[in-house]
């Protein structure tokens, strides 16, 4: 099946060839050039399979024998003249060896008896040297003399055979059938190409439907070309469409971006606004919460007034008390005095010394604990007195202070209730409190950019430090690994030190045994040479009679050997004219037949090319074709795509627009509810 199968493809190949050269040659005529064309002679055996095949085979097979046929020849030659160079070096060597050997022979003969017997013992082995060279050289010869007999008895056969009638009207023959071969072959040639040029009347004829078709595809191209440029136009209008489209898409987006940059900014506004409303109200609680306990505070400090007061009041009421009391003793004291005078005035003379002595005792006694308790709650009201007014002083310095503190958080409130009513009624917040809370919030950025690059960092070093944990306890287990190799290596060392030694002392004593093997080996080898030397000297003896028989035997071995080699070189110069004439003879064929293939294998390849452009440019027609239909699909997807992207975008704005309806709404009245709070 796949002989068949390369065998259609080769022939398809071929004829596509054929037929590329041929329009090539022939360019297709016109629609008006209908007259009949001159059809020019081809060969048959370019369209007709059943001629091509046997032709090319049996051309194939010819060449095939003629080359086994040459490559036989040449064999043979090379055999028969290595086997004549080997049969002549090997007679010149042996003729010369011989000499040698029979000259040495009759020197030592000579010489023999009047030499010593290190001479003697030279000569036999050289003796012996030259027997065994006699006995190799004898059967190498007698193997070469058979060799050379054998092949003088198949080259004089195959001479013979070459020589003989029978075989010279063989090859007349063979001559004759060669020559009908070819007589045969040209006339199928000749009738091929008859079926050739019928052939080629159908070809031209093909050709004409051919140019009718390809102008019709011209036309059909021409139609596809127009109906392109019209869809051309079309996905132009299209693309137009699609750019206005893409431009109100993009307008349409920019205005949804703008109402969504705006709905942020209104819903950043509104957040910072209750940001802003909640930190009022947490201030405002936090002032409220102040306010009041600092109007508790002030109730206290009034308590505490209202009880320094009542304070003062008891101590200067019993300051004055007091001093009424000092008056009353001091008026008494001068009463008791005036009654002292009236009596020492009176008492004069009765009670002069004794009385005057104990009234003034008693009177001073009296005194002194009077005034002694005088200035004792003297002291301690002056106590009163000064903490009591440093308790006042300090609750008036208190009650100053909570004074201007309730002023101050009044004056905050009526601020923060102004600031509020702003803020409601603007509805914004000042530049320079954002511009404070920008900062706020940079600084917390920035406070929690340096804590996370701290936790970063801290992260890093403790992976570092993990990883050099991990890195020193890997250094450390394979530190710990080589050290155990390393004692294993030492311990195995020790070992093979231990084993070397013990080897060593094996061996020694192994040398020694060999020694002694070796000294009784040597007297051996003494006994052996003196045996040897007898069995050569009788050996030499017999050699002798053996050189003489050998010599007679090569003299005629020379002499056949030279009507061989004679004989040999006769026939070789025969065989050599043969074929050299044979070989002339192929190359003339060979080169006309070959001469004639390339002249056909290039008309098919011409061909071929021709057919192969022609599939080409259709197929090229068709994807072209295929191209333009694939890309008006892709237009129409596009359209399609564009019309759902616009009727999407013109959903979303107006899903944007009641969104931002719907904000407003809410915005309005978040804003009448903050009014109506706030009124």
């Amino acid at each position: 099946m796949t002989t068949e199968v390369e065998f259609l493809r080769d022939q398809v190949n071929r004829l596509n060839s054929v037929l590329g050269r041929y329009q090539d040659e022939f360019p297709p005529p016109s629609v008006s050039q209908t007259g009949d064309v001159v059809m020019e002679s081809a060969a048959p055996w370019l369209s007709d399979r059943g001629l091509m095949a046997p032709l090319i085979e049996e051309y194939d097979r010819h060449i095939q024998q003629m080359g086994m046929q040459l490559k036989f020849y040449q064999r043979q030659m090379t055999d028969v003249k290595a086997s004549l160079e080997q049969v002549v070096k090997e007679n010149e060597r042996l003729h010369a060896e011989q000499r040698m050997s029979i000259e040495k022979q009759l020197q030592s003969l000579s010489t023999g008896t009047a030499g010593d017997t290190t001479a003697d013992a030279i000569a036999i082995s050289n003796l012996e040297e030259q027997v065994k060279c006699a006995v190799e050289e004898k059967e190498r010869a007698l193997q070469m003399w058979q060799t050379a007999s054998h092949e003088l008895d198949r080259l004089q056969t195959q001479y013979q055979c070459s020589i003989s009638d029978g075989q010279i009207h063989a090859v007349e023959r063979q001559h004759m059938q060669t020559n009908q071969q070819f007589l045969k072959t040209v006339a199928e040639q000749s009738g091929e190409l008859e079926q050739l040029r019928s052939q080629l009347r159908q070809a031209k004829l093909e050709q004409r439907s051919s140019a009718t078709k390809v102008e019709e595809m011209t036309r059909l191209l021409q139609n596809v070309q127009d109906q392109m440029q019209r869809r051309e136009e079309d996905t132009a209008e299209a693309q137009g469409r699609e750019e206005a489209s893409d431009r109100r898409l993009q307008q349409l987006q920019a205005a949804l971006k703008q109402l969504e940059a705006r709905l942020k900014a209104a819903t950043q506004d509104s957040e910072s606004v209750r940001r802003k409303q909640t930190d009022w109200e947490r201030q405002v609680g936090e002032l409220q919460g102040r306010c009041a306990s600092l109007e508790e505070e002030k109730f206290e400090a009034l308590s505490r007034l209202r009880n320094s007061i009542q304070l003062a009041e008891e101590a200067s009421l019993q300051r004055e008390q007091a001093q009424l009391r000092e008056k009353q003793r001091a008026e008494e004291l001068e009463k008791m005095k005036d009654a002292m005078k009236q009596l020492i005035q009176d008492a004069a003379m009765l009670t002069r010394k004794e009385v005057l002595t104990a009234n003034v005792l008693e009177l001073s006694k009296e005194d002194n604990r009077i005034r002694h308790e005088v200035e004792s709650v003297r002291k301690q009201c002056n106590v009163q007195i000064h903490r009591m007014a440093e308790e006042l002083s300090a609750l008036q310095l208190e009650c100053a202070d909570k004074e201007t503190q309730i002023e101050r958080a009044h004056r905050e409130r009526k601020a923060v209730e102004e600031e509020l009513e702003k803020v409601y009624k603007e509805g914004r917040v000042g530049e320079p409190e954002m511009r404070k809370m920008e900062a706020l919030h940079q600084r917390c950025l920035n406070a929690e950019r340096m804590k996370d690059e701290m936790q970063l960092t801290l992260n890093s070093t403790k992976n570092k430090m993990k990883k050099m944990e991990m890195e020193y306890s890997e250094e450390l287990s394979r530190c710990q690994e080589e050290l155990r190799r390393l004692q294993s290596t030492l311990t195995s060392a020790r070992q093979e030190s231990t084993a070397i030694s013990e080897e060593r002392l094996t061996l020694q004593q192994e040398n020694q045994q060999l020694h002694r093997d070796m000294e009784a080996l040597r007297k051996e080898c003494a006994l052996a040479q003196r045996r040897a030397k007898q069995q050569v000297s009788s050996m030499q003896q017999e050699l002798c009679v053996k050189e003489q028989g050998l010599e007679s035997r090569l003299r005629e071995m020379e002499e056949s050997s030279k009507n061989s080699s004679a004989g040999l070189s006769r026939l070789l110069l025969a065989q050599q004219k043969t074929i050299s004439r044979y070989k002339d003879e192929a190359k003339n064929l060979t080169q006309a037949f070959q001469q004639k293939l390339d002249s056909l294998r290039s008309e098919l390849n011409r061909q071929k090319q021709r057919a192969q452009e022609l599939e080409i440019q259709v197929e090229a027609d068709h994807q072209k074709i295929l191209e333009y239909e694939r890309q008006v699909l892709e237009h129409q997807e596009k359209n399609t795509r564009l019309q759902r992207r616009l009727t999407q975008a013109e959903h979303r704005a107006v899903s944007a627009s009641q969104q931002l309806s719907v904000i407003s709404q809410r915005r309005k009245a978040a804003s009448m509810m903050d009014l109506e709070t706030l009124s």
